[in-house]
């Protein structure tokens, strides 16, 4: 089965929120992708903050269970889409794992969102420490690029397969 691994820094707010929705999406129409999510510096088994498992449960979506993974080299391989939350994050895991260029991306830069000349827009910005106002809108952005990154990362898969 096919595979996206989301990726930011904690794995408490952005790439588990981003899974989580992507875990939905999936299941609702129909897609067998298997999704995982973790963080460049992620402490093992932190769970998700109250205000990430907030915003998500107000969609109807379940986070309360999710334990924060860092990311490790076999998540790296088994991976055949990984996007990242900002292009700080996509560096340094090409930094820290070079093989895997061909296949990361931001999460904004994947459904081609153009951003600015400096780049900057392809961030999605950190919602941690905010209110839960931030985490709803942090929340509302990855639905809506997590729904078109799915349906690009499926057509891509019938793309290669045809």
């Amino acid at each position: 089965m096919p595979g996206i691994l989301f990726i930011c820094t904690g794995n408490t707010c952005r790439s588990s929120m981003a899974a989580a929705i992507a875990r939905r999406l999936n299941e609702e129409r129909g897609f067998n992708i298997s999704i995982a999510s973790a963080g460049l510096a992620a402490r093992e088994g932190d769970p998700a903050t109250a205000e990430a498992v907030q915003a998500v449960a107000e969609m109807g979506i379940e986070l309360g269970d999710h334990r924060a993974r860092r990311v490790t080299e076999e998540m790296i391989e088994d991976a055949e889409l990984i996007l990242t939350m900002t292009r700080a994050h996509k560096e340094l895991l090409l930094y820290l794992y070079p093989a895997a260029r061909d296949k990361t991306y931001t999460l904004k830069e994947y459904v081609r969102l153009e951003g600015g000349k400096n780049g900057e827009d392809y961030d999605i910005p950190d919602p941690i420490g905010g209110p839960l106002e931030v985490y709803r809108a942090t929340a509302s952005v990855l639905a809506e690029l997590v729904g078109q990154a799915l349906e690009k990362f499926v057509r891509d898969q019938k793309g290669t397969s045809a």
